[in-house]
């Protein structure tokens, strides 16, 4: 009884709605114009871009966060960035080449080749307040020499020039690898300077045989100041600059370049290279809209209610983009799958109020038509509009822990408003108009008077053909106008035969289960995309350096730095094996290592903790190969005690191309012996910032909003005027949220916040087109289920199939947007549409057929129902026989 008390009430407030609507059509078609003006202007005056990926694409609240707080306050990371080697995620500003051998030459035979181009870099000067900046200026300095800190593969180089000059062979000049002995004694890793290595077979110190390509890495000081940013960023500008004008004329050199701003650049290239696409997108969702709506009869076909729906949609997404810039939001690429979110929610809402406004009698006032259509089609869509609320504020909540997924579910909530209000208003009121000019018998394209039949009969077939409405005037009430329009004639005539087929239906199941089958196995092989390359524009120099990076120079993980910060008995023998146990299986860089080295060369013991720290600082950290590790060393004096309270060393893990994947593993390995071992330490690198529980935090969203729908959808068990049509709902959009997630893998797409925000769409989009048809046909009262299904397709398909041709037509474009955010975006979409779709056409027409709700009480109810009738007759012919003799 209460459902059906709220189902009535609902259906009756939505009444009264269309009724109120249909008698001001005027102030609701200009009060979202007006809007649409207002807040439309604020998206150029307010236009802002976020420049930090930090902030968009790393999860919010990590470990590493923390750890790299921990780290800067003991050694500042930005004067030991030159040591902890990130790939992508260098900290602060800096410029990267890569120099790569044409003809697949020897790097090494190269040098003074390499060594010009590098002398170019040197050279670049950059005009400042009429005062000349070169990278003398800006350089990282070292705190022995306060010379700008190169890397150590410029020496090898210089001394591989130096020897090719006196007449000596290259090889001369021992380079090993990953670690070298430099001139002036250090030991230095080059696995990240130098790559594409063959070594000398045999050899016992890794000599280098053969090289294939060169890294540099230029790094930047970061003063804190406002100006000498700003002469860094034109520094980054120029370095870009000038090696596109070398990479072409460079005889035998392939030349690639890398910067702090070039991920960000790449990443907002997407919205940039996307503009003339949406474009497109609009225009051909315009046709698309316009002739789906679209009847040969002249009187009640509605094709530019099609086109206003969508321009609906398009003046609602304006509107919530103003909203969006005034509460001093920043665009992002992530933004750009907005508008095409929306639009395959609020087309929606539009075909299915014209197919309502369809389904109504035509002797009606049009303002009880509006009003039927909106009891008949406003409970459903305030149902789903309602969800899609709840399932991205989910995603906009402190749960999200990545920022560009919490931006874009806080948009998505207000365009979901925005759109909601401006449907059942701005066209709301576009409805009115046209029923207006369809009871006045005035053309739905031309706007002119339909002639009389007479009138007709006497003009030329073309003319006819324009201007007949296609119903005989004498008749036309007791048709169904809706069913001559060629979608809907289609699915009655044709498609709901031949799907209700009962030959039809065994193939059906076998299709099911290959479609769960391929489903499963994708779900078993998901992958995280924490790597930013996804999201970058697929033709950038970013992508092509990461790529050329991946190839030559993944033997090895970015340097982990490992610090020790609480002070240690360093002297004592079972620490010393601790630290062998941590460090075990990784190629090290450690002060400590080379100082016990350095005993045994020299023979002396340091057993004790006065001895450890006499010699530490009095001989060895005086040595000129070994000054570089006072850096790594912090002493505190109390008195005439010495302590170290701090001490870093460098890790580096042997990898493969699958450089992020093990290095994630790497992390998770390390952390949980920071915490269980004696030795306090900590691990970090800029990447683990970016990778740090990324998979934890990009599911968290999907999780959240799904389990929000699964509660909601539980507890309204019993408030909707028929609980199985809730079963039947969560069934289907599992059904379908489990099949996008698993063959969107199997097509290569990687969990990152797009593919994620997608996922989260397709929970929407299918109870969005589900949902109408699955409550129409458990409160169909017709005698068998096939029967219902038949009904229900024929009510809901049209609308269904308007609207998924619109989507699906509209991301056409997005293929040839060189993006890899687009492609995501494009595939998670497409597979969103192609299940839902399957679904509602092909599997629920069938399977419902098989379970329930039964159909057979309603079938007995219309049999009592006749068999009284016909007893009541009965009695009348009894009570009146003069009544049979007269007949």
């Amino acid at each position: 009884m209460l459902r059906q008390v709220i189902h009535r009430g609902l259906k009756s407030s939505f009444y009264w709605l269309g009724l109120f609507v249909s008698r001001h059509p005027v102030f609701f078609l200009t009060v979202p114009a007006v809007l649409t003006i207002i807040f439309g202007s604020t998206v150029l005056s307010r236009f802002k871009t976020e420049t930090d990926l930090e902030i968009l694409v790393a999860p919010t609240h990590s470990l590493a966060k923390i750890e790299r707080t921990l780290a800067n306050s003991l050694f500042p990371i930005d004067q030991s960035k030159h040591k902890l080697y990130s790939d992508l995620h260098t900290p602060g500003r800096y410029g990267r080449l890569i120099l790569l051998s044409k003809s697949g030459a020897n790097i090494l035979e190269l040098a003074d080749q390499v060594l010009q181009v590098h002398r170019a870099v040197l050279d670049l000067r950059v005009n400042y307040k009429r005062f000349n900046y070169t990278f003398a200026h800006l350089c990282v300095m070292s705190h022995r020499d306060k010379k700008c800190l190169l890397d150590d593969i410029i020496t090898i180089l210089e001394d591989i020039r130096q020897a090719a000059f006196s007449n000596s062979t290259p090889s001369r000049v021992q380079v090993s690898y990953p670690n070298t002995t430099l001139k002036d004694g250090r030991i230095s890793f080059i696995g990240h300077q130098l790559g594409g290595v063959t070594l000398v077979p045999n050899s016992r110190d890794h000599q280098v045989k053969f090289a294939r390509a060169v890294q540099i890495t230029y790094y930047l000081h970061n003063y804190g100041s406002a100006s000498q940013d700003v002469i860094s960023e034109k520094w980054e500008s120029e370095f870009c600059t000038l090696i596109h004008r070398l990479a072409p004329v460079n005889e035998h050199l392939y030349i690639q370049s890398l910067t702090s701003f070039s991920l960000w650049r790449d990443f907002h290239k997407t919205g940039v290279l996307a503009k003339s696409e949406v474009l497109v997108s609009l225009v051909l969702v315009l046709l698309a809209a316009t002739i789906s709506s679209s009847m040969r009869d002249c009187l009640r076909g509605k094709p530019f209610l099609g086109l206003l729906g969508v321009l609906t949609i398009c003046i609602a997404n304006v509107t919530a983009a103003g909203i969006f810039f005034i509460s001093d939001g920043k665009y992002n690429s992530t933004l750009l799958g907005i508008p095409f979110f929306a639009m395959g929610h609020g087309t929606k809402g539009v075909f299915e109020l014209l197919a309502g406004w369809r389904r109504t009698r035509e002797n009606l006032p049009f303002k009880e038509r509006v009003a039927d259509a909106f009891a008949d089609v406003m409970v459903c869509y305030t149902m789903t509009s309602s969800l899609y609320i709840i399932t991205f504020g989910m995603g906009a909540s402190p749960f999200t822990n990545i920022e560009s997924v919490k931006i874009f579910c806080q948009n998505m909530c207000v365009t979901i408003l925005v759109n909601y209000f401006y449907v059942f208003s701005f066209y709301g009121s576009c409805l009115v108009f046209a029923g207006q000019l369809e009871q006045n018998r005035y053309h739905s394209v031309f706007c002119c008077k339909i002639p009389s039949a007479e009138y007709l009969e006497r003009q030329p077939t073309w003319f006819k053909t324009m201007m007949r409405d296609g119903h005989d005037l004498s008749t036309h009430h007791d048709s169904i106008p809706y069913q001559n329009h060629f979608i809907q004639h289609f699915l009655r005539e044709h498609y709901t035969e031949w799907i209700t087929n009962t030959y039809v239906k065994p193939f059906v199941v076998i299709l099911y289960l290959i479609y769960a089958s391929f489903s499963f196995m994708g779900c078993l092989q998901i992958s995280d995309g924490s790597n930013i390359v996804n999201l970058l524009a697929s033709d950038s120099p970013s992508v092509s350096y990461a790529l050329t990076q991946q190839k030559y120079f993944s033997n090895y993980s970015p340097v982990i730095g490992f610090y020790i910060y609480e002070p240690i008995d360093y002297w004592n023998t079972t620490v010393q094996d601790h630290l062998k146990t941590l460090g075990h299986g990784f190629n090290k860089i450690s002060w400590i290592d080379h100082y016990f080295q350095y005993l045994k060369v020299v023979n002396i013991s340091a057993s004790t903790k006065s001895d450890f720290i006499t010699v530490l600082q009095s001989s060895f950290l005086r040595k000129p190969e070994f000054q570089h590790f006072k850096e790594d060393i912090i002493f505190s004096k109390t008195g005439d005690d010495i302590d170290i309270i701090a001490s870093r060393m460098y890790m580096v893990a042997r990898t493969t191309e699958k450089t992020r994947e093990e290095v994630v593993e790497l992390l998770d390995r390390l952390r949980p012996l920071s915490l269980i071992n004696s030795i306090k330490f900590i691990v970090f690198n800029p990447t683990f910032v970016f990778m740090d529980r990324y998979s934890s935090s990009v599911i968290s969203p999907i999780l959240t909003s799904g389990f929000s729908v699964l509660i909601v959808l539980i507890l309204t068990f019993f408030l909707v005027i028929h609980p199985l049509g809730n079963f039947w709902l969560i069934l289907t959009v599992t059904s379908v949220e489990l099949g996008v997630l698993g063959l969107m893998t199997l097509w290569n797409v990687d969990m990152d916040s797009i593919s994620i925000l997608c996922l989260i769409y397709t929970l929407n989009f299918a109870m969005d087109h589900c949902a109408p048809h699955l409550y129409t046909f458990v409160l169909a009262t017709e005698h068998t289920r096939t029967q219902c299904i038949k009904i229900s397709l024929e009510e809901h398909g049209a609308a269904i199939f308007q609207n998924t041709c619109c989507f699906l037509i509209g991301l056409m474009p997005l293929v040839f947007v060189p993006s890899n955010l687009t492609f995501t975006l494009f595939k998670c979409s497409l597979l969103t549409a192609g299940c839902t779709v399957l679904h509602c056409f092909v599997i629920l027409p069938v399977f419902l057929t098989f379970f329930p709700p039964s159909k057979k009480r309603h079938k007995k109810k219309k049999r009592a129902k006749r068999k009284e009738r016909e007893e009541i007759e009965c009695i009348e012919v009894r009570d009146n026989p003069d009544h049979v003799t007269n007949v």
